[in-house]
């Protein structure tokens, strides 16, 4: 049986994933956007950080996530900002499919990771995702663009956002060209913790 295609990001209470810039990526607002996950004991672990971290439903909420996902899919924009940014052993563990315009042999990293470049399309890279992840989930990994195409083609079932206590005043918004003619949700649940609230929907065709 095939699994779920969903995505998980963190989000401002103003609408917005990233700022403009991927030169900003690491800088005060995208910091504060993603304070929930840095102190976590999984996120520490995943990426080698060192041991201890924080135990409790962020942590949970991070780990299983992790788990569920048996491959992922990600457009070029956030592939470039993360190749500079990435660990050696970059923090998926799973195959990655790329949306590209352009033609790469596979990335292989340390750990498990390896990077595939698909350049016919978004249906393609998620059949292959599909392929690859078996039985589990497939994450459309980001950027916001491609998340966005993802939704608007009908092709995802699920979403989880953290809903950071953050303003950001612009930058790049979730759902900015969201098909709402096409698009319902339902709500799965809503969790709330000391630093984020988590809420997860269910995608409907309206």
């Amino acid at each position: 049986m095939a699994g779920k295609v969903f995505f998980s990001v963190s989000m401002s209470l103003d609408g917005f994933i990233a700022p403009d810039s991927p030169g900003d990526l690491m800088g005060q607002q995208w910091m504060e956007l993603q304070q929930w996950i840095f102190p976590q004991r999984f996120f520490r672990e995943n990426l080698k950080l060192g041991e201890g971290g924080e135990e409790g439903r962020d942590n949970d909420i991070a780990r299983e996530t992790f788990e569920r996902t048996g491959a992922s899919v990600m457009g070029k924009r956030m592939f470039d900002a993360g190749e500079q940014m990435w660990p050696e052993e970059a923090p998926f563990h799973t195959p990655v499919f790329v949306v590209t315009h352009t033609e790469r042999d596979p990335w292989e990293r340390p750990g498990g990771t390896t990077f595939h470049f698909v350049n016919d399309g978004i249906e393609s890279a998620l059949d292959r995702a599909r392929e690859a992840a078996g039985d589990r989930d497939v994450r459309i990994a980001g950027g916001g663009a491609t998340i966005l195409e993802y939704v608007n083609a009908g092709l995802v079932d699920e979403f989880s956002i953290a809903l950071s206590p953050v303003l950001f005043g612009s930058g790049i918004r979730l759902f900015e060209g969201v098909d709402a003619g096409r698009v319902a949700l339902e709500q799965i649940r809503a969790e709330p913790s000391p630093r984020v609230t988590h809420v997860t929907y269910a995608v409907r065709e309206r």
